[in-house]
Parts: C-alpha cells; sequence; structure tokens
C-alpha cells in the first residue's frame, strides 16, 4: 500500500495519472480507509492517514497529497458535519467518486477484560449513535468517551510492543471495524456485530484540487452543491426548489447547516440526480446560481449504486435542445 504506483491509466473516476498520493482519515484500520482501496490505483498507491477530516483536506489544498477520502454521510445518522462544513467555506474542491461501505461494529479490550467489566467506552460520534441502543441494554449506565476515528481507540490500546493497555486513556474497551482486530490479533473481541442497524451504510467520497478532470456522464450521476440561503423571507427556499422542480430535477439530499456566522443564517448541502452536462441539471443550476450567486458546486460524478436516473421525455436533454433552437429561431426572425 505505500509503495508508489508509475505508468496506471486513470479510471473514470481517478483524480489523472499523476495521483500517487492519497489521504484518509486514519488510522489504519477505519472504514474510511476500507472505502479508499475501492478508489481504482489506490490499493498499490502511497495512502496517508489523517488524524482528522480537515487536515485530510487540507493535505488536498496544499498539494501534498493527490486526493482525499473523507466521510460524508451515514444512513443512520445524516451528514458529516466535519466534511459538510470544510467542502463548503474552505478553498474549493471537487468530488469525483462516491464509494459505500456497510458498517459493521465489535467492542474490544485488553485480554482479561470481561464485558461486564466496561464502565468506559470510546470510539467515533457516527459510531456510538449507531451501537447506543446495544450500549444500553448490554452494558448499563456505561460512560461514552469520544474518539477522533473508529479505529483510534482500539490502537490507542496498542503500546508498541504487542501488548494491549487502557491504562492512562480514560476507557475500557473501544468500538472499532472487524478489520482492526485482524490486524491486530492482539485486541481481544468482546461482542461483534454489535449495530443496532444490521443495514447502515456511510457515503464516503473522493476529494480532489478543482482542476482535476471531472467524470464524465454516465447516465446514472449525481451532482453536489453548497446553495446559501440568499434571504431569510418567507418563500426563499421555495424559490430555490423550484429552479430544480420545475425542470423535473430530484434532489437526493437537503441538509440545512449553520453558516457560523450569527444564529439563524444557515446554507443547504444539496445533492441532485444527474450531471451538470446534462442539459435540465445545467439549467437548474444556471437558475439556483442567479437566485444566490454564492452557490457553489462541489461535482458531478457516477452514483455509486449505479441506478439510472429516469427522465421524463419533457426534461430530456433533447426537448431543451429543441425548445433552445426555437427560441433562438424566434430572436433571430
Amino acid at each position: 500500500m505505500n509503495a508508489a504506483v508509475s505508468g496506471v491509466a486513470p479510471g473514470p473516476s481517478d483524480p489523472g495519472p499523476r495521483a500517487r498520493r492519497y489521504a484518509f482519515l486514519g488510522p489504519e484500520g477505519t472504514f474510511t480507509e476500507a472505502a479508499l482501496m475501492q478508489v481504482p490505483g489506490a490499493p498499490d498507491a502511497e495512502c496517508i492517514p489523517m488524524n482528522s477530516v480537515p487536515a485530510a483536506l487540507a493535505a488536498v489544498r496544499e498539494e501534498t497529497v493527490d486526493a482525499a477520502v473523507v466521510p460524508l454521510e451515514n444512513s443512520v445518522e445524516g451528514g458529516v458535519s466535519a466534511t459538510l462544513d470544510d467542502v463548503s467555506f474552505g478553498a474549493e474542491l471537487r468530488i469525483l467518486q462516491e464509494i459505500l461501505v456497510p458498517i459493521r461494529f465489535v467492542l474490544v479490550a485488553p485480554d482479561g477484560v470481561r464485558l461486564q467489566d466496561v464502565r468506559t467506552v470510546s470510539t467515533h460520534t457516527h459510531a456510538w449513535a449507531q451501537i447506543r441502543g446495544w450500549a444500553e441494554t448490554n452494558l448499563p449506565g456505561v460512560t461514552y468517551v469520544p474518539a477522533p476515528s473508529t479505529a483510534a481507540s482500539a490502537v490507542a490500546m496498542l503500546d508498541g510492543r504487542g501488548g494491549v493497555s487502557t491504562q492512562g486513556l480514560g476507557y475500557d474497551a473501544g468500538v472499532c471495524s472487524p478489520v482492526v482486530v485482524q490486524r491486530h490479533p492482539e485486541l481481544q473481541v468482546l461482542a461483534e456485530d454489535i449495530s443496532d442497524n444490521e443495514q447502515a451504510v456511510t457515503r464516503f467520497v473522493l476529494v480532489a484540487r478543482p482542476d482535476a478532470t471531472m467524470p464524465a456522464p454516465t447516465g446514472a450521476d449525481k451532482t453536489s452543491l453548497v446553495v446559501p440561503l440568499w434571504e431569510d423571507r418567507p418563500g426563499a427556499l421555495l424559490e430555490i426548489l423550484e429552479q430544480f422542480a420545475t425542470r423535473g430535477v430530484n434532489l437526493t439530499r437537503i441538509e440545512s447547516r449553520p453558516t457560523k456566522t450569527h444564529l439563524g443564517d444557515y446554507f443547504f448541502s444539496v445533492d441532485i440526480d444527474g450531471h451538470i452536462q446534462d442539459d435540465r441539471v445545467a439549467d437548474a443550476l444556471m437558475g439556483v446560481r442567479r437566485i444566490c450567486p454564492r452557490t457553489r458546486f462541489l461535482g458531478s460524478y457516477p452514483r455509486a449504486d449505479r441506478r439510472e436516473v429516469r427522465v421524463a421525455k419533457h426534461h430530456s436533454d433533447a426537448a431543451f435542445i429543441q425548445a433552445r433552437s426555437w427560441v433562438d429561431n424566434l430572436k433571430g426572425q
């Protein structure tokens, strides 16, 4: 994984032929690393774990890596605020690919610790939200200790000499992915498959700089945007949504986030079906941009589920082209 590759032709989701270094939310063994391994060429590239989402994205902006994989959305907890805020307010970046990873958790501790001995548990906040019900049933009264990632709490138990201890860490056990245990068998598994929702999935994105080559349309695409609420008045959000509805563009996700400037000031993180090369999508983006001049385009990329976007005949590219030609002819008369 740490050897640089050479002569690898870029795939449809690659940031380009010079993509040799990837950052990801570490340490090794996180679900983010599992997502990164699905990126074409990544298993043979140099992959660098970072201690936070902002650090991974900063490495992209500073050009110390070619791209980064970070979590964007969880099917249980919704959007990952650290990622949504960073791509919305930081220097512009581009999403080139989305990756879906099924989520499974195990509870680990040093050898000799019994399940009934656990009083404090550490893991990432999104992971804790997904196993809270199990914890309340099986570890009544347990205290939660936040960790930077799902793997961090488990890796922190390792002393580097083959031993495992939680002394001085402030917790008794950690929640992580089974991959961490595969890499560090010295960790004792107290419980397996502890997720409250067996269908839980996290959506990750491959992010590069704005000059990266955008993936071509596939017919099964998604486009991500940041849309600031331009004016706090009745109907302001409706006017934005109408730009998509009247052009037959389906919103697959819309999430409000505070701008952090003052109370009541929000922006919207939006995913829509389609590619910016689609006439209906391009026309909708122009409409939104007219209303909200600070709208930010985050990228158009293939859907991870490869589900084809169905479009009504009057919203097809052919319909837009015919209508545009008709108006142009009228203008020329």
